[in-house]
């Protein structure tokens, strides 16, 4: 038993150590292409290292330490989301633009494999609450993301798509009720997915700004909608119970700020 427990740590840390080298390589690669100067190739690689951070703290702090099939594929979502910043900070310091093919070829998988991780998990029979945790939290990194080189092209209005999930947290550390677990919503999902593929389409080079920023806004709309949806729920479950269960919620600081909410 010892030595299977050892051995499920040391390949989550060879999970983790291989996502930091994939998304350092992936960098160097990218950085190579846009021929930017030194400091800006370290910047660009240090903004895909702060995006895959998120997913590889995911793992090592998870007590026991483990990982799973489903993990390492979001743990391939989380490089290619690197790869993504990268190319995002090199847009920033201006050696490409903001909607770039490349930015595209790199976006458009990240996101389509958001479908994967959960069969995979269901199919080997290695869903867990962390794995959950884990994809959300990739998501919300990756939305972010993608939401700022749109920024510099729509304006900064954009960056409510991917700063609304963070929005919600912080709220939640005011608001108890918000804390709650949140009840599965095929709207929520359905929701959830519409944000990633309108925001790779907007950053298709071809597609027309103006376009673009309709797209963009009626995402936003629906998003504001399900993330409104969901805090009356919460509201009203929590106006219903009991105030003692209420107060001992309130105590006990039920999700710790970070509600399971994608």
């Amino acid at each position: 038993m010892h030595r299977s427990s050892d051995r499920t740590q040391r390949k989550a840390l060879v999970d983790a150590l291989c996502t930091v080298l994939g998304s350092v390589g992936l960098g160097i690669v990218v950085v190579q292409f846009g021929r930017a100067p030194g400091w800006e190739g370290l910047a660009a690689v240090t903004g895909g290292l702060a995006l895959v951070s998120v997913a590889v703290l995911g793992i090592v702090r998870r007590r026991p330490l483990f990982s799973t099939p489903a993990d390492r594929v979001t743990l391939g979502r989380a490089v290619l989301g690197g790869g993504c910043a990268t190319i995002i900070v090199l847009a920033a310091l201006g050696s490409l633009p903001h909607r770039s093919w490349w930015l595209v070829l790199l976006a458009a998988p990240a996101v389509l494999l958001d479908a994967v991780d959960g069969t995979v998990a269901r199919r080997t029979g290695t869903a867990t609450a962390q794995g959950a945790r884990l994809d959300m939290e990739t998501d919300a990194a990756l939305m972010l993301a993608l939401t700022v080189p749109l920024a510099f092209t729509l304006g900064p209005w954009v960056l409510a798509i991917g700063l609304m999930r963070y929005g919600f947290v912080a709220l939640s550390w005011w608001r108890p009720a918000l804390r709650a677990p949140l009840e599965f919503s095929q709207f929520r999902r359905i929701t959830a997915a519409i944000q990633a593929v309108v925001l790779v389409i907007a950053l298709v080079p071809v597609v027309p700004e103006s376009l673009a920023a309709s797209v963009l806004g009626l995402s936003l709309a629906l998003l504001s909608a399900s993330f409104l949806r969901d805090i009356i729920a919460l509201e009203r479950r929590h106006d219903t119970l009991p105030a003692r269960v209420r107060t001992e919620a309130a105590a006990s600081g039920t999700g710790k700020g970070t509600p399971p909410r994608s």
